[in-house]
């Protein structure tokens, strides 16, 4: 988020003490901003990795005889690591590093903060300020996690339900107790299994036993012995299989209910939470939010609120149903056979223990993995956030290789990792297939001991497994609630924290009438993050009713502070600060800043029209509820005094434009003059500008401050600024430095005293105007006439030989401009439409095989392995119907021979599992490591051919630094979801499917084929489910995200909420946001839940129907028990596995549209490929420098309307130094741009030395050429390693004396040598630890050490005081000798000096000359330069 906070502490780089780390200071700010993005990313990240390390546990199709029809019967997932881990891995550690200056340290990791700023408001002082260094860091790092995971202990179960009314609660349990008994419907199921067995087995017997008596003699009472026991059987097969429909039907009505019932109580729960927690962030006070990055409340809002909402919906409810299945499986085994039942439970602590010991090994090594996936995001959003530079310096591959490396480090992490999982999963699959064995060993003898029978071993043996399965299905819930009660300590430790100025409190006085007269009186203040750094020492003045005040001195003397202070953003630690003779603290808060207007340097717009954004400044007046056409008018009133009337009426529409992100349509004057209509049209009295000038170029400037000086009228204005010509006219100026008033008076009084400091601040900004007055002489008195030839002549020179072509040009320029616009915009459309069209799986599949082809030996073995696995299930098929044919066995002189079959059986039971552990380790290890190389390669690919994309591609607004820094981490991880462990599973449940299939059509045709009719009624179960609660997730998550977005602009732009008393009125736009994703969720719930309901119920109804046919076939004899049973499990059992083949369609369509995403990124080519080797290739030594742009048309690819570049043709001579000036908007910067080659012109060409630089080789090209811009980009590493991007050879071959050399020209040797370690210091992420002064003069640094040809400076020092900007033009001028220099600049007292100025008006050259030349032709710069002037009039 750009800074709106006004600049509470630019650094200086004289006496003053250097702090970077004031919490408005621009460059921290936008520091805070994209770090709290990024830990917004990573945190999903995080999250994402997490979910495939558990997902890919859950994934492994069991083969237990019976998987349930509860979907995806995973092994034990990797039991997540208990709540206080899952903060641990989402939170990064937060560490804190030394900053450069010795006064304050400043916690420049953003992630470190959000735990303490929650911790209900205490500050932890002690950590903060403690000097440590960053390997000290390093080692407490772990430290620092346990203690934050103590820090906010997760909230209670209950507390998660805080915000639920009592009707909601009753439905809540009644949803638990359908959901208990939704869980006790399997075990009983395996009772009426069992029960089915047993009369299956007697009426074999009975068969058998006649056979055996009747010697083959058919008897009328063999014949109705037989009679009676077929029709035993048939009823009782009718009737078990009735009772199997009627709980098919009970649990599809049970699961309905309670599914529905905690959906809807979640969303609504989550709905309060999120409107609470922003409610409750917008009532913090401002010093809340220095320590709180303004991406972290979207976070906050995004993710954890997200996952309070997982864990709040059916979860509870699912972890009950598994509950009841646990406590109802193990109940019915003790009550049917405590022996057998105590036999079979030694599988669990089995599981558990391997269970636990595997997930606390993955999760050390997943952490890992995690952390350096996190430091490469961080590294990817300063390149990417930066490319411009990266480019450049042509340093693409010196950063793609930094981030291979933590690439690398994370698969290493990954690979290792897995081989735990590998060995835990196979294990655990070995203990269930042993437990078939054990039944079936021990089974026999109790039997044999007249203990049980068949029927009683089945429901025994399968109860357990369900039970103990059902376990291990509770893991991945009960981590999703546990995440929640993390999740919701942080939102609930925000909601209930009390501000110390709080904007919510009714109390306070609210006067009729304000006169505006504000007294400061003794205040004293620090900065609460920064106890240490005094900024006001003892401040007493009175602003008087009416007049107009300025503040100015340099950076850190504390004038943005007495803004902050009168809008009451903090609160003074001594000293009072009165309204009218009232204490402000004693007047209502709200009421206080309706009565000020705020103009700050960085104005925030909201993203909604102009209209929209001016009426914000009616809240709270007596306007706000007037009519549309009302408050329209004010609007209009407001603007025209604003001076913004005349551009808002040449927008597309009016004042119902759009104004973008942060009012990122609309250029920075018109943005500050939007402002300026905001703060006034609800009349206030008094008006605050904060700067509100010094981001402008001249013209603008010079509107905006006309604009101003018609606002300021009849109010008090306090007005502060950096350029001293903006408050000339003010009524009193207050001179400040250290924190106290130097010395006050009027512009003139304060003049006459030539040695005191506001002279001296002129002095810096005089131009010279000496100069410009002999001109002006020579000029007037000639004649006129032959003046005016001479500079004709000195304009002409350059042009003239290309005078007849121009007219020419003229005439067709334009449409040759719109008709290669149009040419590319055709083949933006054609290429548009081909992105559109995702490519077919197969062929994406392939390439992603081919990219990893390395790794086919693994690929191989794991495939080998995954089949291996599959069959496991319908092999086992084949000896249980054995197994249950030897019960047929029967009586006391046949128990030997039952003995030895079970045993045998048992046996063979054993061999099974061996094999099985064997292949699914194979499987498992072989599929995750080629998934983690898959991904490292992929990322790796991706990040070297974003940094090739042309820059226009980063021009869009889809490829936001945010956005391609997500999708780097993102994508690839989505590929490995499917090209993982979880490919593995899906060969193996195909393997299990055609197996089964294969085994029952060879056992028993028929039946195998009513059977495998059956299998897409429970396929398309699966496949329904997926339909509905994944594909809703999205849904929701994307509907989420628009609300999400509006909530962090509201926190991002906190004091413009705060100064506009918006906070009410975006609690109820973000609140009317989230009533859509509601409605979404209750319509789409209803139809989903039944859906998903119904694929639960299905399963009972198809085994009742095969069991009931089953039963009459075996009665009229055409199967024997044995081959039913085969069939049976075979078929049905493998089709309820191939069901859970859909759980992987979500993973398979991620990774669809992920991996067709990177293949568009890897196939880009750009139309400016910086690695491209042809070209011609340009020899330095040889260069001369000579620069020419000649009749140049442009216009940016993203807003082709708008003309950018009309016929631009300059000159620079080898060795010059040129200046572009001109309003904002005028081309100036595209200019440098067209230089660097960022962008080709679209008609026209630039040379140098006369070579077309399209013919050049880019990489050579851009060699000779060195850019410094506004905000120079520096990234986390020492001082060394930034200076040394700038050279042009290898770093290693950069000898030290040419870095010292660099510096000293550069001013910033002497500073270097200040620092604690000299160049290897640390600069801080995006160079955070040092000040803007700094910053830039290491810019200047790196940019000479490649020893340029050709300098380019783009307002270098626009965003600097005074006296930083005095110490940086110094080493600009040192800089440009002997160079080709073109530098923009704002402010002209810098480029006084230049060979030629270059005046552009509407993207081409208006009037040039030397400086003197042009103040005589009295034309635009003429006008530029008199309302810059300062000096006395």
């Amino acid at each position: 988020m750009s800074s709106t906070h006004p600049h509470l502490g630019d650094v200086v780089d004289t006496a003053t003490p250097n702090r970077p780390d004031s919490p408005s200071n621009p460059a921290h700010q936008e520091h805070q901003s994209t770090e709290a993005e990024d830990n917004r990313r990573q945190e999903e990240l995080a999250e994402n990795e997490k979910a495939t390390l558990t997902n890919q546990a859950q994934n492994i199709p069991t083969g237990i005889l019976y998987p349930s029809a509860m979907g995806a019967m995973g092994a034990p997932p990797v039991v997540p690591v208990e709540a206080t881990t899952t903060s641990e891995t989402n939170e990064k550690p937060r560490h804190h590093s030394l900053s450069t200056s010795s006064t304050a340290t400043t916690p420049t990791n953003e992630k470190e903060k959000q735990l303490t700023s929650a911790s209900s408001g205490k500050k932890q002082k002690k950590s903060f300020f403690a000097k440590k260094k960053d390997k000290d860091t390093e080692d407490k790092k772990s430290k620092d996690k346990e203690d934050e995971a103590n820090l906010l202990p997760p909230v209670s179960l209950f507390a998660l339900f805080r915000f639920q009314t009592p009707l909601e609660f009753f439905f809540m349990f009644i949803g638990l107790i359908l959901s208990a008994a939704a869980g006790a419907s399997q075990p009983l199921m395996t009772l009426i299994f069992g029960r089915l067995t047993t009369s299956f087995t007697n009426y074999a017997i009975v068969v058998q036993r006649i056979a055996g008596s009747s010697a083959g003699q058919i008897t009328p009472e063999v014949t109705a012995q037989l009679q009676a026991a077929k029709d035993d059987l048939k009823h009782h097969a009718g009737l078990n299989a009735l009772y199997l429909l009627a709980m098919g039907v009970g649990l599809f009505l049970a699961t309905w209910a309670y599914m529905f019932i905690w959906n809807i109580t979640g969303e609504l729960n989550s709905k309060r939470v999120r409107e609470k927690y922003l409610r409750a962030v917008l009532r913090q006070e401002i010093a809340y939010f220095d320590d709180l990055g303004a991406g972290e409340v979207a976070t906050r809002i995004q993710t954890d609120c997200h996952l309070v909402q997982e864990g709040t919906s059916e979860k509870i409810a699912l972890i009950v149903q598994y509950l009841g299945t646990f406590i109802c499986g193990f109940v019915l085994a003790f009550a049917r056979s405590w022996r057998l039942a105590l036999a079979c439970s030694a599988i669990l602590p089995v599981i558990m223990i391997v269970g636990g010991l595997m997930s606390f090994a993955m999760a050390k090594h997943g952490t890992g993995a995690l952390e350096h996936i996190a430091r490469s995001g961080t590294l990817a959003e300063e390149v990417i956030g930066s490319i411009r530079t990266v480019q450049a310096f042509g340093k693409q591959t010196t950063l793609a290789n930094l981030f291979n490396k933590h690439i690398d480090r994370s698969a290493k992490a990954g690979k290792t990792g897995s081989l735990i999982e590998a060995a835990g999963i196979a294990t655990m699959f070995f203990a269930i297939y042993s437990a078939y064995s054990l039944a079936f060993f021990y089974g026999g003898i109790l039997v044999t001991q007249g203990r049980a029978d068949s029927g009683i071993v089945i429901n025994v043996f399968m109860s357990i497994l369900i039970g103990s399965f059902s376990m291990a299905m509770l893991a991945p819930e009960v981590a999703a609630v546990s995440k929640a009660r993390a999740a919701a300590a942080k939102l609930f430790a925000t909601i209930d924290r009390v501000p110390a100025i709080d904007s919510a409190s009714p109390d306070g006085l609210k006067p009729d009438t304000v006169y505006g007269e504000i007294e400061f009186e003794g205040v004293k203040f620090h900065y609460p993050s920064r106890p240490n750094v005094p900024i006001l020492k003892g401040l007493t003045t009175t602003f008087h009713g009416g007049k107009t005040f300025a503040l100015v001195g340099a950076s850190g003397s504390g004038k943005s502070t007495v803004v902050s202070l009168v809008e009451r953003f903090y609160d003074p630690i001594e000293g009072t600060i009165k309204l009218d003779g009232r204490d402000i603290k004693t007047l209502n808060l709200k009421w206080l800043r309706q009565q000020i207007g705020l103009v700050s340097q960085e104005p925030t717009l909201f993203g909604t029209t102009v209209r929209g954004n001016v009426e914000h400044g009616l809240i709270g007046s007596k306007w706000e509820e007037a009519s549309a056409s009302e408050k329209f008018e004010l609007v209009k009133k407001a603007c025209i005094d604003a001076n913004a009337h005349d551009f808002i009426m040449k927008l597309p529409e009016g004042y119902d434009t759009m104004v973008g992100e942060r009012g990122m349509l609309l250029s920075g004057g018109q943005k500050q003059r939007v402002a300026i209509a905001r703060a006034i049209v609800s009349d206030p009295r008094i008006l605050l500008l904060d700067e509100a000038t010094s981001a402008l170029d001249t013209q603008s400037e010079g509107i905006v401050q006309d604009a101003l000086d018609k606002a300021a009228m009849g109010r008090t204005t306090i007005t502060i600024a950096h350029r001293l010509s903006t408050i000339r006219d003010a009524d009193r100026i207050l001179v400040m430095g250290g924190g106290e008033v130097l010395e006050q008076g009027t512009h003139n009084e304060l003049l006459a005293n030539e040695d005191g400091p506001y002279a001296k601040l002129v002095a810096n900004q005089k131009l010279a105007q000496a100069a410009a007055a002999d001109a002006l002489k020579v000029d007037t008195e000639a004649s006129g006439a032959p003046a005016a030839s001479h500079s004709d002549e000195a304009l002409a020179s350059p042009t003239s030989e290309k005078q007849m072509p121009d007219l020419k040009r003229a005439i067709t320029g334009r449409s040759l401009a719109s008709a290669a616009m149009d040419d590319i915009r055709a083949r933006r459309e054609a290429e548009e439409l081909d992105e559109d069209k995702l490519p077919s799986s197969l062929a994406m599949y392939k390439r992603l095989i081919k990219l990893n082809w390395a790794n086919k030996r693994s690929y191989f073995f794991a495939t080998v392995g995954a089949v291996c696995s599959g069959m496991v299930y319908p092999s086992l098929a084949i000896l249980f119907g054995k197994a249950l044919a030897d019960f047929e066995i029967t009586g006391p002189e046949q128990y030997g021979q039952l003995r030895h079959n079970l045993d045998r059986k048992a046996l063979y039971y054993f061999i099974t599992a061996l094999l099985a552990m064997i292949a699914t380790y194979i499987q498992i290890s072989g599929f995750s490591r080629t998934g983690w190389d898959l991904n490292a390669k992929l990322r790796k690919e991706s990040f070297r051919s974003v940094l090739k994309h042309d820059i226009s591609w980063f021009d869009k607004d889809e490829n936001s630094t945010g956005a391609v820094t997500s999708n780097l981490a993102d994508q690839p991880q989505k590929v490995q979801g499917l090209f993982g462990v979880t490919l593995g599973t899906i060969i193996q449940s195909i393997a299990t499917l055609v197996g089964g299939c294969i085994i029952g059509l060879s056992y028993g045709p028929l039946l195998a084929l009513i059977g495998i009719a059956c299998i897409p009624l429970l396929v398309s179960g699966g496949y329904i489910r997926l339909k509905v609660v994944v594909l809703k997730d999205q849904k929701m998550k994307k509907l989420h995200a628009s609300s999400a977005h509006l909530a962090s602009e509201a926190a991002g732009a906190v004091r413009t909420v705060a100064s506009l008393t918006r906070e009410n009125d975006v609690d109820r736009i973000y609140s009317k946001a989230l009533e859509e994703p509601m409605k979404v969720n209750f319509r789409t719930s209803i139809k989903s839940q039944a859906l998903y309901a119904a694929s639960q119920g299905m399963a009972f109804l198809i085994i009742a129907l095969v069991f009931y046919i089953g039963a009459l076939w075996i009665i009229s004899g055409r199967y024997a028990t044995q081959t039913f049973f085969t069939v049976l499990t075979a078929v049905i059992f493998a089709a309820l596995q191939a069901g859970n083949v859909f759980t992987f369609v979500p993973d398979a369509s991620k990774a669809n549209s992920s991996a067709a995403a990177i293949f568009r990124i890897l196939d880009n080519v750009p139309e400016v490929d910086p690695d491209a080797p042809d070209g011609l290739r340009l020899d330095h030594g040889k260069v001369q420098g000579h620069i020419r742009i000649e009749g140049v048309h442009f216009r940016y690819p993203t807003r082709p309307g708008v003309r950018v570049l009309r016929d631009l043709s300059i000159d620079v001579p080898a060795g010059s130094y040129i200046a572009l000036v001109g309003p904002s908007g005028c081309g100036k910067s595209t200019t440098i741009q067209m230089l660097e080659r960022f962008y080709d012109p679209l008609i026209g060409r630039v040379s140098i030395d006369g070579i077309d630089i399209k013919d050049l080789n880019v990489a050579s090209y851009r060699e000779q050429v060195a850019l410094v811009s506004q905000e120079p980009t520096l990234y986390a590493g020492t001082v060394r390693f930034n200076i040394l991007l700038g050279a042009n050879k290898p770093m290693d071959e950069v000898t030290e004396e040419e870095i010292i050399a660099a510096c000293k020209d550069a001013n910033i040797y002497d500073f270097i040598m200040s620092l604690p370690d000299g160049f290897d210091t640390e600069v801080g992420g995006k160079g955070s630890q040092l000040s803007g002064g700094q910053k830039q003069r290491i810019a200047i640094a790196r940019a000479l050490i490649r020893n340029p040809k050709v300098l380019l400076l783009d307002e270098a020092t626009s965003a600097l005081d005074s006296q930083s900007e005095k110490v940086v033009q110094e080493a600009l001028d040192k800089a440009a000798k002997g160079r080709t220099t073109i530098a923009i600049a704002h402010r002209l007292s810098s480029i006084q000096h230049s060979d030629q100025i270059y005046y552009f008006s509407e993207g081409k050259v208006a009037e040039h000359g030397t400086h003197q030349e042009l103040l005589a032709r009295r034309g635009g710069y003429y006008e530029l330069v008199q309302m810059q002037n300062l000096s006395k009039q």
